[in-house]
């Protein structure tokens, strides 16, 4: 049995041991960062004496309560002292280092927590080590208020992307106590945890933490341009009813909640006024995050290292239901296509048939916030290192008949095993829980393939700009050669400008 108790860089942490897993929870990977330390770049842990306990979630970062929902009734306590990471090992020993995933979780860069990715039945099927990472959001994570810096009280830029960075120093540091082989390292996520696995593909300090990445689901060309940024974080501040002379007083001593429910409102504001943005991103500053991530991955100066990415078939209908991001009314679309190259809209629209219906406007929509940067991330990537697309089409009966289809976020449920679960139970109430159990095994085995050897499994094919090979996860799964040509070449290209950037160009 491997032992609870792991010596680590900064002090010794005991863990919980289960029937099949060994686990360590929330151990923290940087300082809190709370006093001097908020809105900062991450700082090292304060080395501690005696055993640590991680046998307990410790908290979430700041965001709405109901983000941090980690069951019907249960939610998980929130706070700035929240840059901690969970480990869960396969209980039994391994005469070798083991393979590393680290999973970065999604919810928009505006909620969500990494409690609920344990990886348990991962880590046993794949015999690997999951790490799943907590990180700020919102208003203390992704807005840029260094406009705001003065010498005696600077703030940092892209906080939660430098707390993941942190949190990948940590795993080359201390993961081999746990098992783990530090030089097998993948970096996975979805939806906004995708987003951050291509924005760590162009982040100079994370050279060489990680050694494969996976991005499920990535809205990869969210960025913020420095003005873009500028203006958001005025607006959070007007929200919180100071001005820029009181920015330091205000940013350092309003509660933390306060703080990210005035951002949360600004974000309300701007997806309101331009559907198709999002302020909530890294801003390419030159330094940290010297480029837009697309732009470093189509120039050849992103990480090199083999990715698998993809979408879902029906990304959009979940946010036609539940949330405001991905544009899907005709009127949405229109906004956006407005903010494009003139003739960008007759282009896109005339590949998809029915157009102006409904469920034609949430696949556009869908498309133009997952699949269009994910086509371009691929375009770019795989010049320069392997890279393998998928599409994930299945979908149990009873999403079918909702209308959610192949939505946004379900091929979680494979990933992690839930389909044996009561997640998965219910998904298949009405039937297709074979099928489903199928699509886990497949998905799997190739995420495992993967992190071992840095490719899926054989009858996965690459993608290249000559044969566009894609694997469509449904029952069975299939190969296909650039399937859905005509919607690719009408999203190629295609870019949004924001209005700020018109309004000063």
């Amino acid at each position: 049995m491997v032992s609870t108790e792991i010596v680590t860089a900064d002090g010794v942490v005991r863990g919980r041991v289960g029937r099949h897993v060994v686990s360590w929870r929330s151990v923290p990977y940087a300082a809190a960062p709370v006093g001097d330390l908020r809105l900062r770049a991450p700082q090292p842990v304060r080395p501690w004496t005696g055993v640590r306990p991680a046998m307990e979630f410790g908290r979430a970062a700041v965001q709405h309560p109901n983000g941090a929902r980690t069951g019907p009734r249960t939610w998980q306590p929130i706070g700035e002292d929240c840059l901690t990471l969970n480990v869960t090992a396969p209980v039994t020993p391994s005469k070798t280092p083991l393979p590393v995933l680290v999973f970065i979780h999604g919810g928009g860069y505006l909620f969500g927590t990494s409690s609920m990715y344990s990886g348990a039945r991962l880590a046993v099927r794949g015999e690997v080590i999951v790490v799943s990472v907590n990180y700020r959001l919102g208003g203390l994570g992704y807005v840029d208020f260094s406009e705001f810096s003065t010498p005696e009280r600077p703030f940092d830029s892209n906080l939660g992307l430098r707390d993941q960075v942190a949190a990948l120093g940590w795993v080359q540091r201390n993961i081999a106590a746990f098992g783990g082989d530090p030089g097998k390292v993948t970096v996975f996520g979805e939806s906004a945890g995708a987003h951050a696995v291509v924005s760590l593909l162009a982040t100079p300090s994370a050279r060489g933490l990680f050694h494969r990445a996976i991005a499920q689901s990535a809205p990869a060309d969210w960025v913020a341009r420095p003005e873009q940024a500028r203006r958001f974080a005025r607006r959070v501040l007007e929200r919180l009813g100071a001005d820029p002379a009181d920015a330091v007083r205000t940013l350092t001593t309003v509660p933390a909640t306060e703080l990210c429910r005035a951002a949360d409102k600004a974000l309300g504001r701007a997806l309101r006024e331009e559907p198709g943005s999002f302020p909530y991103a890294p801003v390419p500053d030159g330094d940290f995050l010297p480029e837009a991530p697309l732009d470093a991955i189509a120039a050849g100066r992103a990480h090199p290292v083999p990715l698998i990415i993809g979408t879902n078939l029906d990304e959009g209908t979940l946010f036609q239901r539940f949330g405001k991001a991905v544009p899907h009314t005709p009127q949405q679309l229109d906004s956006v296509f407005r903010r494009c190259a003139p003739g960008t809209g007759k282009q896109v629209i005339s590949r998809y048939h029915g157009y102006p219906a409904p469920r034609t406007a949430v696949r556009i929509g869908g498309d133009f916030m997952f699949l269009r940067p994910t086509l371009a991330v691929l375009e770019g990537h795989s010049r320069y290192a392997p890279s393998y697309a998928y599409r994930f089409d299945f979908a149990p009966r009873a999403l079918r008949v909702a209308g959610l289809g192949a939505t946004h976020a379900l091929d979680l449920v494979p990933v992690f095993g839930w389909v044996d679960g009561p997640v998965g139970r219910m998904m298949t109430a009405a039937g297709g829980r074979r099928a489903f159990l199928a699509v886990q095994d497949f998905m799997q085995d190739n995420w495992l393939h993967f992190a071992r050897t840095g490719s899926p499994l054989p009858t996965w094919s690459p993608y290249t700009e000559q044969r566009r090979a894609t694997c469509v996860i449904d029952q069975p799964p299939r190969m296909l050669i650039d399937p859905e040509a005509g919607r690719r070449e009408a999203w190629h290209g295609v870019v949004v400008a924001a209005r700020a950037d018109r309004n000063e160009a």
